[in-house]
């Protein structure tokens, strides 16, 4: 039995077989809520933009959304570099907030 210390990383070896710590688990799940939690910010601020101050169609919607889109598209990007989010997770992420935005978008011109 080896015992690997990374970082905050600790990989467990038994006869060949790596046990990850729970440390990277929770390491993992924290970047995810982080990344989820900064997607719902971005959700929020785009429904209170709309409801409040600027159509879909203004230059200044578009920058909003254009900027915090990217933004959060580079934070996934650091996580997945880092091992801390899975490419998959982070690309459903990405268009989970486009549906959604997108739907937010499609009631706005019904109104």
């Amino acid at each position: 039995m080896t015992l690997l210390i990374i970082g905050t990383c600790a990989v467990l070896m038994i006869r060949g077989i790596n046990v990850v710590s729970e440390i990277q688990i929770d390491h993992r799940e924290k970047a995810y809520a982080l990344l989820k939690a900064d997607a719902d910010k971005i959700l929020r601020l785009i429904q209170v933009q709309m409801d409040n101050l600027t159509m879909p169609q203004c230059p200044l919607y578009e920058e909003v959304l254009d900027t915090q889109m990217f933004g959060l598209s580079r934070e996934i990007d650091f996580a997945v570099r880092l091992g801390l989010v899975d490419q998959k997770d982070g690309k459903e992420l990405m268009g989970s907030l486009e549906r959604q935005l997108s739907a937010l978008h499609e009631a706005s011109l019904k109104k």
